[in-house]
């Protein structure tokens, strides 16, 4: 699909893709959107009980959680293994036009590491931070190991359907540990009635700053 590279209200890049009419990130910042809910809202949250955490994405994307969550193991000393799904990868030529590390004043290496890393292998980022590339449909994959922290980063439903449909969250419900937590941007009636008929228990978080009013925090209980 092409891709158009595009600037969000932060001055992060995003890419726009014109078949689907979906953007990647919130068009009012690509990485303050990451950085509350993902980051915010998830793992430091979760980090407030163990140091320790794995952590699994749905729709790895652009990277941008990938990056932010290395960078924030490291700069907090949290041990953290991820492993992020994405069906179509992004090509490293486009992952080197986004401006993320600029943004941020990190290096670029960690950012270009992640993209140039081999699938299906774990590889070591950083001293804190391990990661697995699996490139498949997450309709399709059977998820055998267990985390602490979902990443729901998928298109919006109305673009991804299959991926937000109540065999998903209840295959993602069984993956996650005890008092696992899963975190999205997406507050729809429908989409949290389908979490709760799964177990989940909901809370309605304050959204990112300028974006959308609210996000969902999931918590298997």
């Amino acid at each position: 699909m092409q891709k158009q590279l595009v600037k969000t209200g932060d001055g992060s890049h995003s890419f726009y893709l014109p078949e689907m009419d979906e953007h990647y990130h919130s068009k009012h910042g690509s990485i303050a959107e990451s950085q509350h809910i993902f980051i915010q809202s998830a793992l430091l949250y979760k980090a407030k009980e163990t140091e320790q955490l794995k952590v699994f994405e749905v729709g790895m994307g652009t990277g941008l959680n990938v990056y932010l969550t290395a960078l924030t193991a490291q700069k907090n000393k949290l041990k953290i293994e991820m492993h992020s799904i994405e069906a179509y990868p992004i090509k490293i030529e486009e992952a080197k036009k986004l401006n993320y590390a600029e943004i941020l004043e990190e290096s670029a290496s960690i950012f270009y590491q992640i993209h140039e890393s081999s699938w299906e292998e774990l590889h070591k980022i950083n001293n804190y931070f391990h990661l697995l590339k699996i490139n498949d449909q997450l309709e399709n994959f059977n998820l055998k190991e267990s985390y602490d922290l979902i990443y729901f980063d998928a298109f919006a439903p109305e673009k991804q359907e299959e991926l937000w449909s109540p065999e998903i969250f209840k295959k993602l419900y069984k993956a996650l540990n005890a008092n696992g937590i899963l975190v999205t941007y997406c507050v729809k009636g429908i989409i949290r009635r389908r979490l709760q008929e799964n177990g989940f228990k909901i809370e309605k978080l304050k959204g990112p700053v300028g974006g959308k009013r609210e996000m969902l925090r999931a918590i298997k209980v």
